[in-house]
């Protein structure tokens, strides 16, 4: 009998929870040698559900900042509008509604059909080792290689987080180049909390997927400000996300009730590289904001 890639891709034996959270080398080998068959089975999964699945695409994006920013894209000019729509809730730190809330519950359905898909995902290592923890850049074994998933996860960087991360750090240009991202999900009694770091971006999205009406406690962002000398806790509301630079430190408290689930994206320059420290008030014309990089994706990811 001739199994399908997504047969044989379910049939696969995943590495224990203990071998990916101590990083065995057998772990390493199972991406390393079962990579071209997840993909492959990924589109075929994506083909047998097509009448099944919801349509990934900027709609389900907030109306005001996705008129906003197509406005800015046509004319750079206006992109003020777009940062109208962002408020400083910590030095460095921006929040604004991302997704429409009423619209994630299509997304939250697209998940929740890639989650019982049976395909193996890699988790993002020390993070969180449960279902809905996965990887999303193509430069990651064991990414979500779901076709339309990934022109959406495209169109999240390309369109949206790199040009407003510009327009509030204007000092990443050329340090933005190459790009990361996973998602993570909190619930009691599991990997709860996160312990105050920074991260290897120049800039990061942390965007919530939880719909209306699922409700948590707990589970605040801390971010600190070294200036005053403070923690400054701050919660996510449904489809709203948070954009600061890498180097804020910051930490997730333990969640006490509920479940919290988010896309994490980061955007870096070519091999890792950031912005010098200190660096900020960079003069950059508003029409090179609104640009997508020539470079090509390196195969360089930060775990």
């Amino acid at each position: 009998m001739t199994f399908t890639q997504l047969q044989q891709a379910r049939a696969l034996d995943l590495p224990t929870r203990e071998a990916m959270l101590h990083r065995a080398p057998s772990v390493q080998q199972f991406w390393n040698t079962n990579n071209q068959l997840l993909s492959n089975a990924w589109k075929e999964w994506e083909a047998s559900e097509k009448d099944n699945l919801f349509i990934l695409d900027d709609s389900l994006l907030d109306a005001k900042l996705r008129n906003a920013v197509m406005q800015a894209w046509e004319n750079p000019e206006k992109e003020t509008d777009v940062k109208a729509l962002l408020e400083e809730v910590s030095p460095d730190v921006y929040q604004f509604q991302f997704f429409d809330p009423e619209r994630l519950v299509e997304l939250r359905a697209y998940l929740e059909k890639v989650w019982d898909a049976e395909i193996a995902l890699r988790p993002p290592y020390g993070i969180v080792l449960n279902r809905r923890g996965a990887m999303l850049d193509e430069r990651s074994e064991g990414y979500l290689a779901a076709p339309s998933f990934q022109a959406f996860y495209r169109m999240m960087l390309d369109t949206y987080m790199r040009p407003i991360a510009r327009l509030l750090f204007p000092e990443i240009m050329g340090y933005d180049t190459q790009t990361f991202g996973f998602s993570i999900h909190y619930q009691p009694n599991t990997d709860t909390s996160i312990r105050p770091h920074t991260d290897a971006s120049a800039v990061t999205l942390n965007i919530n997927l939880n719909v209306p009406g699922e409700t948590f406690t707990g589970s605040t962002v801390d971010f600190y400000d070294v200036k005053a000398g403070k923690v400054n806790p701050l919660t996510f509301k449904p489809g709203s996300a948070m954009l600061h630079r890498g180097n804020v430190p910051h930490a997730a408290q333990p969640i006490t009730s509920g479940e919290r689930t988010n896309f994490v994206l980061w955007l870096y320059g070519n091999r890792g590289q950031m912005p010098p420290q200190g660096v900020k008030g960079v003069n950059v014309d508003a029409r090179e904001r609104w640009t997508v990089p020539s470079q090509a994706l390196d195969n360089f990811a930060p775990f």
